[in-house]
């Protein structure tokens, strides 16, 4: 089975699709391309734009938290409308150089809130959570740029898999907890709880180099300017949930303290 990303980005097939430009002559009979294409270098560059984005409007609400006002609503906000934009662009990938900075923005909302939650909770939490975040992507970046981890359809295969076996996981521990009494195993510090969180990161890692991959296809196949917003949103998706996941087992460990 030929699977792709689990990101609803990265695996879309416009990252596999040849790009047809339009050529022209000028009045010394020169080649003119008028097609701008994707590159790794300039996916790169808007990712790191979106990332400082997303550290202001987190900024905004990380402050709120701790300066007498409630940042939960805009944290909820942000959530929904971030997700709202995904699933725009996935649908309409032309709309990326948009809807990515605006993704960025509101999902800074929701990070920003919920990194202020867990920080009141555990103080420290949140620069150990970031720390672990940027070094695990430097690692991941640094294992495929030299090619230790070759992302062929075999690794693809089954990091998806275990990605949507995941996801599958939470979706039912989610609705069973909301209406009955069943209580997820990942809840509470349990060692079974910290070792689900453990995968979870795992998995959540190796799909950074699915998107490393699908983003150099992307460059290789000449795609339009616009797929390098495309790949650099959802290059910080996969970031987020990394993030996030982390935030959870650091608080974990914190609490058995």
């Amino acid at each position: 089975m030929n699977f792709k990303s689990n990101n609803p980005f990265l695996g879309n097939k416009n990252f596999s699709k040849p790009t047809v430009h339009s050529y022209s002559h000028d009045e010394n009979n020169t080649l003119i391309d008028y097609g701008q294409e994707m590159t790794v270098s300039g996916t790169i560059n808007k990712s790191f734009f979106m990332l400082l984005l997303l550290t202001a409007t987190a900024s905004l609400t990380w402050w709120m938290a701790f300066n007498g006002f409630n940042p939960l609503p805009f944290a909820i906000g942000g959530a929904i409308i971030g997700f709202v934009l995904v699933l725009i662009s996935s649908f309409r990938p032309q709309y990326s150089p948009y809807l990515a900075p605006a993704y960025a923005l509101v999902e800074g909302l929701f990070i920003g809130g919920i990194s202020a939650v867990f920080e009141a909770m555990y103080p420290g939490i949140v620069i150990k959570a970031v720390g672990a975040t940027l070094v695990t992507f430097l690692v991941c970046f640094g294992l495929y740029k030299y090619q230790i981890v070759k992302v062929n359809e075999q690794f693809k295969s089954v990091v998806i898999a275990a990605t949507l076996a995941i996801a599958t996981y939470y979706l039912i521990s989610w609705l069973l907890a909301m209406f009955t009494s069943f209580v997820p195993v990942h809840y509470g510090n349990s060692p079974m709880s910290i070792g689900i969180s453990v995968v979870v990161i795992i998995i959540a890692a190796l799909n950074l180099f699915l998107d490393f991959d699908l983003i150099e296809k992307g460059a290789k196949n000449r795609q339009p300017k616009y797929m390098e917003w495309f790949g650099a949103m959802g290059l910080m998706i996969t970031l987020v949930w990394l993030y996030i996941e982390f935030l959870r087992l650091l608080s974990k460990l914190s609490s058995r303290n």
